[in-house]
């Protein structure tokens, strides 16, 4: 017996709804995931200890809004992540450029380089490691498009 138009309308429309929530379900559970990584928590504490960066955005409260996943600065593979981590307080906002690598023999992450961007051009060196070579973050500058 051959289904009925309103039949098939409903049914595709009950699949467009469980296909919409089945992707925001995923999205927001590889937010809540990167939320949780280590190295997503390093660059955040040490954000929250630095007296200036956090002056300069007017924090506490310190917002860390989602992190878009098609963006060509969020890197992440088994030895390496390289994220870009939008944050906002009362004053200003912008975004904190992280640069971690994993011990593989200790299974831990290691911070190599924290360094937030402001969006009125304000740049400041929340964290770095004697061993950060110059050029370790290759992120561009949102505003000039200059390599820092």
């Amino acid at each position: 017996m051959p289904a009925s138009i309103s039949s098939l309308q409903q049914m595709a429309i009950f699949m467009t709804i469980v296909t919409g929530g089945s992707c925001s379900m995923m999205y927001y559970l590889m937010q809540k995931n990167f939320a949780r990584s280590d190295y997503y928590r390093l660059a955040m504490d040490q954000l929250r200890t630095h007296e200036s960066a956090m002056g300069s955005l007017g924090a506490p409260p310190l917002q860390a809004h989602s992190i878009r996943l098609t963006d060509r600065h969020n890197r992440v593979d088994k030895v390496s992540a390289k994220i870009k981590i939008p944050v906002s307080g009362t004053k200003s906002s912008g975004y904190l450029y992280t640069s971690s690598t994993k011990d593989t023999f200790l299974n831990k992450w290691c911070l190599q380089e924290a360094v937030l961007h402001l969006h009125n051009g304000q740049r400041i060196a929340v964290f770095e490691t004697e061993k950060a070579e110059p050029g370790d973050m290759d992120f561009e500058n949102p505003s000039t498009g200059a390599s820092f």
